[in-house]
């Protein structure tokens, strides 16, 4: 009994030296964002996002059909919803999307395509944890529905036209200046202002105005 105690006072001991010595090493590092996260630390979440995915989405297979329709329809919410941090072509290579921890990934590389449709689905229903990625669900099957109508887009990020991308830009959200600014404009081509438009100094904010770069 003794030498199990003994035993089991030295693997603590051992335990809080290294934790010690790498509380020792980070010291001093900060919290920032704009680093890149380190090969180890990319190894160990997605380790832990593979194991931690419940087993029940792993073996899914997306239950709605891909048709014309319904690329149309996920083309439109992608643009609008995912596009600000992941970009219309998928690349992740937008103004957001850069200055998360870890940045937004390329979706058009394996380490995405080769999720099983059920993972994909997962993680936009329910978010990933300790990432910019947010939970979508909405609880109901119309959203069940929409999400999966992404994973079919997903699958098709690497083969999207250039009228693809023009399509989305249409709908990719814009600033509160930009908006006020084609209400302007609007206005005044419909009669109900007697002036021209009159171009405002940007907002205090420095991206003001400026959408997500493609």
């Amino acid at each position: 009994m003794k030498r199990a105690l003994r035993f089991a006072a030295w693997l603590l001991f051992l335990l809080v030296l290294v934790v010690t010595g790498a509380m020792l090493v980070v010291q001093g590092r900060g919290v920032s964002a704009r680093p890149q996260p380190s090969s180890f630390e990319t190894r160990a979440a997605l380790f832990l996002r593979g194991w931690l995915t419940p087993p029940m989405y792993k073996g899914l297979f997306n239950p709605v059909t891909a048709t014309p329709e319904n690329f149309a329809d996920a083309r439109q919410h992608f643009a609008d919803h995912c596009a600000s941090c992941h970009a219309n072509d998928g690349s992740g290579n937008t103004e957001m999307g850069q200055s998360f921890y870890p940045k937004a990934p390329d979706m058009r590389l394996p380490r995405t395509q080769q999720l099983s449709d059920g993972e994909i689905f997962y993680f936009i229903e329910n978010g990933i944890r300790l990432t910019g990625m947010p939970a979508w669900s909405t609880g109901t099957p119309e959203g069940e529905k929409a999400s999966w109508e992404l994973v079919h887009f997903i699958r098709r990020l690497s083969s999207l036209t250039p009228e693809d991308l023009a399509i989305m830009e249409r709908f990719n959200p814009t600033s509160r200046d930009v908006f006020e600014e084609e209400l302007r404009i609007e206005r005044f081509l419909s009669g109900e202002t007697s002036g021209p438009p009159v171009a405002e100094s940007p907002a205090a904010d420095p991206h003001a105005g400026h959408k997500p770069p493609k």
